[in-house]
């Protein structure tokens, strides 16, 4: 596996070598090319998932906790996550097997380039990027992934009404995303106080966010739909 470069010189994330438990590796050995894709095209999502139901995204799913309780919860939903570390996409693996998940396909590459070169235009019902890295150091900045060019990229991916859900335990990062978010009049918070929204029943209390509860962080979801 490759990582496309496509000009794109900054990215969201560093690519470390993280350490795999046994599961996971067998997991990858096993079932890496059964739910796994490398697209060389343009992505036909009803090929891909022998239907035509919505199309939920997320972007850098960690060990994919969220995925698994989501597509355990709607199955006629269809999933497709994005992440570049082997160790989350064994992870995820591993409970797509254990609960017989059919509805999900995983790409390990960069979401940036995924979303540039393979997927349509409209075609998708949900984009969702939970916890990305805030990089705190405000030389990173530049680093994060949700700005106004990830914003550009997105808009035409989403269907009409389709829906756009950050979370972040990082305030000052969330409060910079929903400022940046309102001024994308394409987009409409569903928060009627135009704040934060309370966590939605897709989007469990993950083992990161519990972590986080335990040193005081607080949780920030905002959700907005495509006009």
């Amino acid at each position: 596996m490759k990582f496309e470069s496509n000009e794109r010189q900054i990215r969201s994330f560093v690519l470390r070598k993280g350490k795999m438990t046994i599961g996971q590796k067998k997991a990858v050995e096993q079932w890496m090319s059964v739910y796994a894709i490398e697209p060389k095209e343009p992505i036909d999502f009803q090929a891909l998932y022998g239907n035509d139901h919505p199309v939920w995204l997320d972007i850098g799913f960690g060990n994919g906790e969220s995925i698994i309780h989501a597509a355990k919860k709607y199955p006629d939903i269809n999933f497709l996550g994005i992440e570049v570390h082997l160790p989350g996409v064994g992870h995820l693996l591993m409970g797509i097997e254990e609960h017989g998940l059919q509805n999900v396909r995983i790409i390990r590459n960069d979401a940036i380039d995924m979303l540039k070169l393979y997927i349509k235009d409209l075609s998708l019902a949900a984009i969702h990027v939970y916890f990305p890295d805030p990089w705190h150091k405000k030389r990173h900045h530049k680093r994060r992934m949700v700005n106004q060019p990830f914003l550009d990229l997105i808009k035409p991916k989403l269907e009409a009404g389709g829906r756009f859900h950050y979370a972040s335990d990082w305030e000052p990062y969330a409060i910079e995303v929903n400022d940046l978010l309102a001024e994308n009049l394409w987009l409409r918070n569903a928060d009627d106080k135009q704040g934060f929204s309370p966590r939605p029943e897709w989007r469990p209390v993950t083992k990161f966010e519990r972590r986080g509860h335990k040193l005081n962080h607080g949780t920030y979801d905002l959700i907005f739909h495509k006009n």
